[in-house]
This record gives structure tokens, sequence and C-alpha cells, in this order.
């Protein structure tokens, strides 16, 4: 009987997938989800946390967009927080969260290609770029002003740079 020190250890999942499209399952969105949470969970030092990503259309996003935040439209991403962060200096680092959950993301596959075709970037790399960015709101990261949008663009090119991504906020010719 083999010793129980020897099997192997179980990896947590970080993501639970709804797929509303099929060509997210095409593209593999669990995947390079779990790719993504990995990475940022690592980033912030968690060990483990819990994000549920819902990959659907433009159509889908726009109604949830229109729902929540009164715009009519679609976005390439979204996303919704499980707990409020308190609020903190300009350009500072959120605390890392400790809740289990992080919140939910929605992301519209209609809007990732239009965008990764218009910036001349592989559409698996602007997903998880979106994917990242969006877990970073999730653990208390924003851009509403010009201090915060750099901490936080600085976390992403650090995190997306572990996983062998270009720099997002480069210009790409198209």
């Amino acid at each position: 009987m083999p010793d129980s020190a020897d099997a192997p250890e179980e990896v947590p999942e970080f993501v639970d997938i709804v797929l509303e499209d099929d060509r997210w399952e095409d593209a593999d969105l669990p995947a390079m989800a779990e790719r993504a949470a990995r990475a940022v969970g690592e980033w912030l030092g968690l060990d483990a946390f819990q994000v549920v990503v819902m990959g659907c259309d433009d159509a889908r996003i726009a109604a949830l967009n229109a729902e929540f935040r009164g715009k009519p439209k679609p976005t390439n991403v979204l996303s919704w927080p499980a707990v409020e962060f308190e609020a903190r200096e300009p350009g500072a680092h959120p605390e890392p969260p400790g809740a289990e959950e992080l919140g939910d993301i929605a992301i519209s596959y209609d809007t990732c290609l239009r965008e990764a075709e218009a910036q001349g970037k592989p559409f698996a790399d602007h997903a998880t770029h979106l994917l990242v960015h969006a877990m970073l709101h999730l653990a208390g990261y924003d851009h509403i002003d010009d201090e915060d949008a750099e901490t936080m663009e600085d976390a992403e090119r650090s995190i997306l740079g572990k996983l062998g991504i270009p720099d997002p906020y480069l210009e790409h010719e198209t």
C-alpha cells in the first residue's frame, strides 16, 4: 500500500467556470482563467481563493453592463467583488483580501476578439490580460485616478510578465 505522503498533493482549483458562449470552450477559457488566477494568487501571496468566471457574448455583457453600471452597451469584462474594500491613499496597494471567495467576472468573447484584433495581439494574451485585470479588481485594485491606474497597471505587467505575456500597455502595430 503506498504511503499517503507519496500521494500527489491535490491542487485546489481557483476558478468556477460558466460558459454561456461555446466559443469560450474552443478558446479554453477554463485553463486560461485558472492560469490567470494562479498567477494573481501568487502575486498577491494568496494560497487559495475562489472566483466565478462567466464566458459570454456581447449581448449578455451589454445586458449586465446596463443592469449594474447603467451603460447599455457591450464591454470587455465586468467584475463584482465579494467584499467591499476600505478607501486607501491613491496609488497604495490594497490589503490582501481575507475572503476565500473574491467574486464574479463576466468576459465577452466578441469584444475581447475585436480588441485583440484591433491591437494586433493574440486573443489568448488579451483575454488573459482582461482576466488578470478583473481579478485585481476583485482584490481591491482600481484605476479611478492616475495613481491607482499606475499601481494597477504595474501589477498587471508583473503578473503577465511571469506568464510570458508582453506588456499590454505598449503600443501595438495593426
